[in-house]
C-alpha cells in the first residue's frame, strides 16, 4: 500500500518482467528473468504469472470469450472454453459470453479481466490497483474473487494499491 507515486506500480512493473530494473535481480524459482530475452520473459509471464491492471483491456474486437481465450492461445495451450464457461458463471456474468467488451460495465471488465489474468493457473497474480475505478459493492466482489482464485489455484497473489478497502482483507502489508 502507499500514495500515489510511491513506486507501488513500478515495482509490480519490475517484478512481473515488465520494466527492467536499475540494479539487482528478479528470480523466479531458479530463473532470473532479466536474464531471458525480451520473448522468451514474455513466453515465462504468460505460463506463469497473471497479471490485472488499474483498467482492464481488452481486443474490443473479440467476444468475452474470445477475450478469455487469447492468452492460452498465445501460449500454445489448451483452449479449455468450459473452464471459461465456469469461471463467468462464478461471477455471474456467463450471461455476458458473447458481448464484446465495450458493452460491458467498468466492474463487470474487471472481473472478465481477472478470469484472464488466471485462466491459465498462473503461481503468481499480479494485480495493480484492481478496486481504484469500481464502487463498494464491486470492488468487494473483486477482492474475494482474486483472494478466491489465489487459493484455489494455490497462487501467490501481489496487489499494489492506495484502497483501503483492501486493509481488512490483507494479511501482509508493506508500506511504501
Amino acid at each position: 500500500m502507499g500514495e500515489s507515486g510511491s513506486g507501488k506500480t513500478t515495482l509490480l512493473h519490475i517484478l512481473a518482467g515488465l520494466r527492467a530494473p536499475t540494479q539487482g535481480s528478479v528470480f523466479y524459482d531458479e530463473t532470473d528473468i532479466y536474464q531471458l530475452g525480451s520473448t522468451q520473459r514474455d513466453q515465462f509471464r504468460g505460463k506463469n504469472i497473471g497479471l490485472v491492471f488499474q483498467t482492464a483491456e481488452f481486443v474490443n474486437a473479440l467476444s468475452v470469450l474470445e477475450n478469455l481465450m487469447l492468452p492460452l492461445f498465445l501460449n500454445h495451450e489448451f483452449q479449455d472454453e468450459h473452464k471459461a464457461k465456469h469461471l463467468l458463471e462464478k461471477v455471474g456474468l456467463f450471461h455476458k459470453i458473447n458481448k464484446k467488451p465495450f458493452e460491458l460495465s467498468i466492474g463487470e471488465q474487471q472481473r472478465i479481466s481477472i478470469i484472464r489474468s488466471v485462466i491459465q493457473s498462473p503461481k503468481l497474480i499480479f494485480a495493480d490497483e484492481p478496486t481504484s475505478a469500481l464502487d463498494d459493492k464491486n470492488a468487494h466482489h473483486v477482492i474475494e474473487l482474486l483472494l478466491e482464485i489465489s487459493q484455489e489455484n494455490n497462487s501467490s497473489l501481489l496487489i499494489v494499491t492506495h484502497d483501503h478497502r483492501w486493509s481488512p482483507f490483507i494479511n501482509n502489508t508493506i508500506q511504501l
